[in-house]
């Protein structure tokens, strides 16, 4: 997950006007000096930048097909100057908005501001997917010392009060100026991003404003690189093939090859992915390598080394609530929230909350029927974290007949990809897709596909990473090389990142059905970017909406004319059989009290974070999670949350503080969405184009909630999700 964050679509300009305004170079300049002065001094001045050319590839748009980055033709240190010549021309650019001796208008000040950064863009979308997705030690280094100067200009922007004065005269007259629709609505959010960003504070306090925001900038960044050092630190290594028993033999050679790369050779290297729960323990059979693997995920980045981020994470919740309190907010969840759907901590508390009893009882039958397993088995022992997902695969096998090594013949990637997620985006919006070789790309296993609307006429491209490497940062993600804006002329170049296990040199490409679900969820996110039709680039959808595509989409994966299409033998080409397909459907709703479980409990500690006051002292993340957890009446010895919040890169590098609640609460209204789609004629093109019109071409051009009841006819109701996690015998009235 990049800096934007695993699966937080990305089609904008996050990286050069992102009003996260992060900066402050502590020089103790002049509080009145020129803010455009102040930042270009944070960022090397206003003279040329070094090392900048015009032979830079990032100095004018790409010629490839929609401005595809030219990656045969950028080299690491062509990013330092680009991003720092980039930042000298958006100051140049913004003081002239500022400037302007014109009367404040929608076109002169808000229009002109959405135009800004076009280098600073270009360079930015690009860096920030790479630091990501295949990051090195030149691209980290730069990354460290471009985030301050990124930062100070941010500053720049939005406490420049010359320039808040206009936009605030062309937010105050917008109705006398008869603006309407979406240019009203962006006007409004213009206006609303300035006041939260600070330029209503006291001079002195924007200095304050400053010195918060480079802090915090720097911590973030501090706290991927940190993270994505333990995690590569933290594999476990086997020095006995027997010991690996369980794993497929594909498995087992991927292990291997990691261990010879990692400088051990003759041994066995199992790396972690980013959850707390490591796939490979659904089928090591050994339980002492079980438990020394959940040991490996749990503890990461909390070593007291170089690599821990303890004291990382306690200084970011400190600084984010007295950053907080310095804009007039109790605590940093309420600053957050407020633009979101949910609005208030305590609405999104209160769904977490009343779902919780359900979950976690569902999720103690769960145990207790693992238990009975264990019993049987005379294992003689209890049964604890790092035994769980063995077990709960021992269960499926049982109660419901299902094996995982039996589906995975049936799921290879490609014929996943082209004849399921591409044919359903063809069964729904009319979509075609023909991969293009001549593009170039950023790795070697990366694929690009050109889109076609169903006109005929060419829509986007897109990116596939599917694979998992050292150099990669865990989970999956939707990001965007170029952003979709009419007024742009612009179309959009989406990538979809994932992170699954690479199969060695000969072995076929099988991923599980859950890869299944990450590949139809991050390519909803893709089609909001390449479907949308905003005219203007910030264009910025909340974050408990912007899951509510990809996890819409996620419903294809089991319609029954697209894994018809897809879930053949990698051999044969047969179908899937029917008995193996309806045993995957009734066991849709199987170890749902654990998965549910796992999501509270890392929402709320998420929540516990930033609801601290701006007075609280420095926590101690060793206590804080099981206190947290205790005090929300979620905690659950044998189901650990997703993430720890050592390791809960979401909220510390991500993009989501105060907002992993969001998927839950996109889920009510997805799953609401389909439940319309079941009742008016399931798949079909005419259902399609309606979602199409009114919820994916708007992206974020209206509100959310109005946008949502217009395609709907009322609010959503949380009924679908319940019954669709099989929570409907354990809810509360008070959830229904």
């Amino acid at each position: 997950m990049s800096k934007f964050m695993v699966v937080e679509m990305v089609c904008a300009v996050a990286f050069a006007v992102g009003f996260v305004a992060l900066g402050a170079d502590g020089s103790g300049a002049d509080p009145r000096a020129n803010a455009a002065e102040h930042a270009a001094q944070a960022a090397g001045g206003t003279a040329e930048v070094a090392g900048w050319t015009e032979a830079n590839p990032f100095a004018k748009a790409s010629t490839l097909p929609f401005q595809a980055p030219p990656f045969d033709k950028i080299k690491d240190s062509d990013y330092q100057p680009a991003i720092e010549e980039g930042i000298r021309r958006e100051l140049i650019e913004v003081e002239a908005v500022a400037n302007n001796p014109e009367p404040p208008t929608f076109a002169n000040t808000i229009e002109a501001l959405e135009r800004r950064g076009e280098l600073l863009t270009r360079v930015g979308n690009v860096f920030g997917n790479l630091t990501s997705a295949n990051t090195n030690p030149t691209l980290q280094k730069i990354d460290t010392d471009t985030t301050p100067k990124i930062a100070a200009m941010n500053d720049a922007i939005y406490l420049n009060p010359k320039l808040f004065a206009r936009v605030k005269a062309v937010y105050d007259g917008r109705e006398a100026a008869g603006l309407q629709g979406e240019a009203k609505y962006l006007t409004e959010r213009y206006y609303r991003d300035f006041v939260r960003a600070g330029a209503n504070l006291s001079e002195a306090d924007k200095e304050k404003m400053r010195g918060y925001n480079k802090e915090l900038a720097l911590l973030a960044n501090q706290f991927q690189n940190k993270l994505l050092a333990a995690t590569n630190a933290a594999g476990v290594l086997v020095d006995n093939k027997a010991a690996l028993a369980g794993l497929s033999d594909a498995d087992i050679t991927h292990a291997a090859d990691a261990a010879t790369a990692a400088g051990h050779p003759g041994k066995w290297l199992i790396t972690l992915q980013n959850t707390t729960q490591q796939p490979p323990q659904v089928y090591l059979k050994n339980r002492a390598v079980r438990e020394r693997l959940f040991n490996a995920s749990v503890e990461r980045a909390s070593h007291a080394d170089d690599n821990d981020t303890q004291a990382t994470i306690e200084r970011q919740a400190q600084l984010r609530a007295q950053r907080a309190k310095l804009l007039g907010y109790p605590n940093y969840a309420s600053y957050a929230l407020e633009t979101q759907m949910a609005k208030t901590p305590d609405n999104a508390f209160k769904l977490l909350t009343d779902l919780s009893p359900a979950a976690t009882a569902k999720a103690r039958g769960e145990a207790a029927r693992m238990q009975k397993l264990i019993d049987e088995q005379k294992g003689g022992f209890k049964l604890e974290p790092w035994d769980w997902q063995f077990y709960a695969e021992q269960v499926r096998k049982s109660d419901y007949a299902l094996d995982e090594s039996q589906i995975k013949p049936y799921l290879e990637i490609d014929r996943v990809l082209q004849d399921g997620v591409f044919f359903a985006a063809h069964q729904m919006y009319g979509l075609t897709f023909k991969e293009r070789k001549d593009i170039p790309v950023y790795q070697q296993d990366v694929r690009v596909f050109e889109v076609f609307d169903a006109d005929g006429s060419s829509l986007a491209l897109f990116y596939f990473d599917p694979w998992a490497r050292p150099n990669k940062i865990g989970g999956a993600w939707t990001n965007a090389f170029v952003g979709e804006s009419t007024l742009l002329k612009q179309k959009a170049v989406v990538t979809n990142t994932e992170n699954f296990s690479k199969p060695p040199a000969g072995q076929p490409a099988l991923v599980s059905f859950s890869d299944v679900i990450t590949m139809f969820h991050e390519f909803g996110h893709a089609l909001h970017g390449m479907l949308n039709l905003a005219a203007y680039p910030s264009s910025d959808v909340p974050r408990d909406f912007v899951e509510m595509p990809s996890q819409f989409n996620e419903h294809w994966a089991l319609e029954p004319t697209v894994f018809a299409n897809y879930a053949k033998h990698y051999k044969t080409g047969e179908p899937m059989p029917d008995e193996l397909v309806a045993k995957i459907r009734k066991a849709r709703t199987f170890n749902q009290g654990f998965a549910t479980t796992e999501y509270v409990e890392a929402s709320l500690l998420d929540l516990a974070w930033h609801t601290l006051p701006p007075d609280a002292p420095l926590q101690d993340a060793a206590k804080f999670d099981p206190e947290a957890l205790e005090k929300y009446k979620v905690y659950m010895k044998d189901v650990p949350p997703r993430y720890h919040s050592p390791y809960f890169a979401h909220i510390w590098s991500g993009g989501y503080s105060s907002g992993y609640y969001a998927y839950l609460w996109a889920e009510v209204i997805d799953d609401d969405a389909y439940e319309w789609f079941v009742e008016n004629g399931g798949m079909t093109r005419a259902n399609g184009q309606r979602f199409r019109e009114m919820i994916l071409a708007k992206a974020g051009t209206e509100d959310a909630a109005e946008m949502y009841r217009a395609f709907r006819g009322r609010d959503a109701s949380v009924t679908p999700l319940i019954e669709q996690r099989g929570l409907s015998e354990h809810a509360s009235a008070r959830v229904r």
